[in-house]
């Protein structure tokens, strides 16, 4: 069953849901989580204290509103757009990472946070 968590940066909240991977459980568990917003195109990604479930699979190539994890970094990570990494249009993480959710409702405001912003993550109940 998916889980339901809110994100907040400044005065911008998103909705979104885990997956059922084993990576997205122990992220749902540490919430709530804050950190510093790092952009590298149209990705942020922030440091957490969870390590992946090396049994969960892992891809490059991401879905626009995908959340996902980056096992290297120790991350999470939205995507939304093209990255340094992007082919062309699409969404693509620097090295594969564990795709953990999906963000709901409209998020062009992603397009406004900056490098340095505190985000959150937390259970919505």
């Amino acid at each position: 069953m998916a889980q339901k968590i809110k994100i907040t940066v400044e005065d911008l909240v998103f909705d979104g849901e885990l997956n059922d991977t084993g990576t997205a459980e122990r992220v749902y568990e540490a919430l709530p989580i804050k950190g510093e917003v790092n952009l590298w195109g149209q990705e942020i990604y922030f440091s957490t204290p969870v390590k992946a479930d090396n049994n969960d699979d892992k891809r490059a190539e991401m879905g626009v509103g995908e959340l996902a994890f980056w096992p290297s970094g120790q991350a999470v990570c939205i995507f939304w757009g093209p990255t340094p990494a992007s082919v062309a249009d699409e969404p693509r993480a620097v090295s594969p990472v564990v795709p953990i959710g999906q963000l709901k409702g409209d998020i062009e405001a992603l397009d406004t946070i900056d490098d340095g912003q505190t985000i959150r993550v937390e259970k919505l109940d």
